[in-house]
């Protein structure tokens, strides 16, 4: 379905209710610049760490198109996992995945309260940007801790400038792709009162800060697009 959401007046904070659930593989092509291309490049990293019977962790998995790529283009049989908390984004994930013929356990829980076994693969897609800062400092331990000695870290987020000139370029600039994706000035302005203080993103070099204290030896940015960053973290 296409996005058409923000196209009337809302009156509440987003959340990813059944609304927001049945257009969401629209609204991401649409709204996050290369999307499909960094979910790509995310599996091309992956892969070259996985192998037989490694669990996987998608946090946020949505309706868990990364996962089901990866089911597709792994060589190895994989314990795939996707953690959601919203039961509407879990009930098409379920739908696709038979669809595809990926097995794929897929968890309604809060991500600080769930346990994860050892896993060589942790991903987190645009997820880390809706939990509150301190809350998020504890995920990314737990992260670190559930990890493989040479487990890995995969993720996307939304990012800032600690320089107020270009960060309000890069909104301009962002706001223009959404233009172009034909979304409407009235669309693009419902969306960002919507989000306000819900989705609370951090410069590069603080999510990079953030994941060297839980421990991580390493973490490079491996695609960046204005202010939309993709990371790999090893433990």
């Amino acid at each position: 379905m296409v996005d058409k959401i923000f196209e009337k007046s809302i009156k509440k904070q987003f959340e990813f209710d059944e609304d927001v659930a049945s257009v969401f593989d629209d609204m991401l092509n649409r709204s996050v610049p290369y999307y499909k291309q960094t979910q790509e490049l995310t599996i091309k990293f992956a892969l070259n760490y996985l192998n037989k019977n490694d669990v996987v962790y998608d946090l946020g998995c949505s309706t868990a198109s990364t996962l089901i790529e990866l089911g597709k283009h792994s060589k190895y049989d994989l314990k795939l996992i996707g953690i959601d908390n919203s039961s509407a984004m879990l009930a098409r994930a379920s739908k696709k995945c038979k669809a595809f013929g990926i097995d794929i356990e897929l968890r309604n829980d809060d991500l600080l309260n769930t346990s994860y076994e050892n896993a060589k693969l942790i991903i987190s897609n645009y997820t880390l940007q809706f939990i509150r800062p301190l809350q998020r400092e504890k995920l990314i331990q737990k992260i670190y801790n559930s990890l493989d000695k040479d487990g890995i870290f995969i993720f996307s987020e939304k990012v800032i400038s600690s320089n107020k000139t270009l960060n309000k370029q890069c909104i301009d600039i962002y706001y223009d792709f959404k233009k172009q994706q034909g979304y409407s000035e009235y669309e693009i302005s419902q969306k960002r009162e919507a989000l306000e203080n819900v989705l609370i993103p951090y410069t590069e070099e603080e999510n990079k800060k953030m994941i060297l204290d839980a421990g991580f030896s390493h973490c490079e940015t491996i695609f960046k697009w204005v202010n939309f960053a993709t990371f790999i973290a090893i433990k």
